[in-house]
């Protein structure tokens, strides 16, 4: 006799990777590990939401971390003074709402895990509505520093990516026995990083240069900040080491790199791309902005992260938790990247010493450990 499987309802939203990301490794991970009981299904809080609305929350989001991050960390700010949170909250509820509740009664999950905070209202309220009551969990995307708009409801279980965090949650009055902490969720695959036989075999394969260093720039989705300016100052200095960035989905990087590759053809230039794990492997170091997911994939597998930037106050943590470890190193001003990057390839000591303290951290992923904990909810 078959055993009816519990579902497991996993919902999200589009503004940016790091929300998506954490909720199809965990669901992939169940499904694999305990498909024949458990039954994720990943749920897009804004797919039937207005062409408007739907560009305002998430491209909206992209737009403005990409070209005016100025105004984002004002938004961001503003946000924090919980009317004004609980405006957006609201207006966000609104549009989200009725594709959650047509999920929720199609799928009538067993348990509820949120990864983003304009979803906390929306599932609560259709719970309500239809009279059920389904374990919530939220996972607070944001390791170190998260805003309060995470917290609307004090009296759920909280999945955490850090003892930082889960200090200030309880300042903030929320119970400990609701606050569990984890390492933080990355693809499996980051778990472990290549062989350096295989290592060798991807830098042929991308046509890397065997006998240098890799220098990777690489941001998000949607590239890196100051791009050009970065590559102008990194080629222009005679680095001894080879040059590759991602663009990601920015076409203007994109072509900006591929007319400085005309003057620097040892310049390697890519796209979007679905083989950062590859190009993270075959890199020695890593120029890159302070995306939580990006971060620990670069220290999973011990490459040096130099960051150039970070969203106050959301990346804010990320950046401290690098620098206050002494596990890589942060410099805004983009003219001092080429004497950062010449200490590091030419001082052999410094290089190790980094990579000997990301050692120490003993960081792992959190997949299979919160997949295990959502089992027990």
């Amino acid at each position: 006799m078959s055993v009816q499987k519990q579902k497991y309802l996993f919902c999200y939203l589009r503004t940016g990777g790091g929300h998506l990301a954490p909720a199809r490794s965990v669901a992939q991970f169940l499904s694999r590990e305990h498909g024949e009981l458990v039954e994720p299904v990943l749920v897009d809080g804004l797919v039937d939401a207005k062409k408007f609305a739907k560009y305002i929350i998430e491209d909206g989001y992209r737009i403005l971390q990409a070209s005016a991050k100025w105004y984002y960390e004002f938004l961001y700010a503003t946000n924090k003074f919980l009317p004004i949170g609980y405006f957006n909250v609201f207006a966000a509820n609104y549009f989200i709402k009725p594709y959650i509740k047509k999920r929720i009664q199609e799928e009538q999950p067993s348990t509820i895990v949120i990864f983003h905070f304009f979803l906390i209202m929306p599932v609560y309220q259709v719970l309500k509505e239809l009279g059920l009551n389904i374990p919530i969990v939220t996972v607070v995307t944001d390791p170190y520093t998260a805003h309060p708009l995470w917290f609307q409801r004090k009296q759920q279980q909280f999945i955490l990516f850090s003892e930082r965090l889960k200090k200030h949650c309880l300042k903030r009055g929320i119970s400990e026995k609701n606050l569990n902490v984890f390492p933080f969720i990355i693809d499996e695959k980051f778990s472990s990083p290549l062989s350096s036989e295989q290592v060798a075999a991807v830098r042929s394969r991308f046509g890397f240069d065997l006998n240098k260093k890799l220098i990777l720039i690489i941001g998000g989705g949607d590239g890196i900040p100051h791009g050009k300016t970065i590559l102008h100052y990194l080629l222009s200095n005679s680095l001894d080491a080879q040059i590759a960035i991602v663009c990601g989905k920015n076409k203007q990087l994109y072509n900006e790199a591929m007319i400085l590759k005309k003057e620097f053809p040892e310049l390697i230039v890519f796209g979007f791309v679905d083989f950062v794990y590859d190009l993270l492997n075959a890199s020695d170091i890593v120029v890159t902005k302070c995306g939580a997911s990006t971060i620990m994939e670069i220290l999973m597998m011990k490459k040096i992260p130099v960051i150039i930037d970070y969203l106050w106050e959301q990346e804010l943590g990320n950046m401290e938790f690098v620098r206050d470890n002494q596990l890589g190193i942060f410099e805004r001003n983009i003219t001092k990247l080429p004497g950062i990057i010449k200490e590091l390839i030419s001082n052999e000591h410094q290089y190790k010493k980094f990579q000997s303290n990301i050692e120490q951290m003993k960081l792992r992923n959190g997949t299979t450990e919160v997949g295990k904990f959502l089992l027990t909810v």
